[in-house]
Parts: C-alpha cells; structure tokens; sequence
C-alpha cells in the first residue's frame, strides 16, 4: 500500500472513531495526575502481546486484546487473532456494537448480511449492528486479524468467559451470545 493510500486510509479510520477514543488514548497524563484518578493514560501493547499479559486461545488459534474497554470509558474495544488453522465463528449480530475487521495478514472471508467478501492484508470492512457476519480465516499459512467494537459493550467480557472455558468456543451457544448482546443466526461459513 503506498504512503498516500495508507495515510488516507488511517486518516478515513479516525473519523469513523468515536472522539472520546481519542480523548481517552493520546492523553500523556499519570494516573496520578491533578485531574483526578480516574483521567486516562496512554497505554502501549507491543507486537504479540496482550493488554493484560494474558495467554488468550480461541478454537483456530490465539487472540490478544490490544485495546481494554476500560482505557476509554467503554467507547471502544479492539483485539487481535492470530489464526493457525481455518474457519471462524457462526453466522451472528450484535444489537448494540458496530464491528471493523482489519486484515494485517493472511486471506479471510466475510460475509456481512447477504454479501460475501474475500479480505487480504490491508482490506477492511465494517459490520454495522444489527447485520448479521461471520467471517472464516481461509488461507494457506497462518493469518493476523483486527476486529473492534464500538461501543464496547460486553464484547471483553464475553471474550473473557470463553478464556475462563479453556478456550472453549462459547460462540455456538445462543443462550450465551444473548447474554453479551448479540444473536446466533447460523452456521459457520464454509471452508473446504
């Protein structure tokens, strides 16, 4: 991707961002500060690493929370999957979160209401709520992908319950995804 498209593209991304996010993440105060306990500070997760330290696995791979819920005042939330093997997640909606997915590497299908797309590295796109989506890693190798939501939600705390199963896959219980606010719609998308 060129400088110029790259630019224009993060320039595109930080519009679409709430601007309490920004408020939230660039500030360069100390949780000490004068204006009180509770003022944000900018929090860094480097390459590979989870915001909380902690080893994350889902059925086809690893994942790792980039951006906690808690550093901006539930407005966003942003994590990353690290796919060793093929397939995703059911068909699905969530009823109160937008979700973007990024993919930094790898070949990936989305399907966002009746629409499906074939994602490689660079290639967005954005599940507005109430659509129902399902995506599958499908390439070759491994894949790294980016998924947010905003706002938050119960999104980390439903990626928290599935750590607590062991890594279990928690996705496929109706009862379950209806807790953390979303619907399960059908199947996973196929991958053969």
């Amino acid at each position: 991707m060129t400088l110029l498209k790259r630019r224009s593209f993060l320039q595109l991304v930080a519009a679409a961002l709430p601007s309490s996010l920004f408020a939230a993440t660039t500030s360069t105060q100390s949780p000490t500060s004068t204006h009180g306990p509770d003022a944000p500070v900018a929090t860094t997760v480097g390459a590979g690493e989870d915001r909380y330290a902690f080893k994350r696995v889902i059925p086809n791979g690893t994942s790792t929370f980039k951006v906690s819920s808690k550093d901006c005042r539930g407005d966003f939330f942003a994590m990353e999957h690290h796919h060793t093997a093929k397939g995703g997640p059911p068909r699905h909606l969530h009823h109160n979160q937008d979700e973007w997915f990024y993919v930094i590497e790898g070949e990936y299908i989305v399907e966002v209401g009746t629409q499906i797309h074939r994602l490689k590295a660079g290639d967005s796109i954005l599940g507005p709520r109430e659509v129902s989506h399902a995506f599958a890693f499908v390439g070759e190798t491994t894949g790294r992908f980016l998924i947010t939501y905003a706002p938050a939600g119960k999104m980390e705390e439903f990626f928290d319950s599935q750590d607590k199963a062991g890594g279990r896959s928690v996705v496929k219980d109706a009862k379950t995804l209806h807790a953390y606010g979303m619907e399960l719609l059908g199947p996973p998308l196929s991958v053969t």
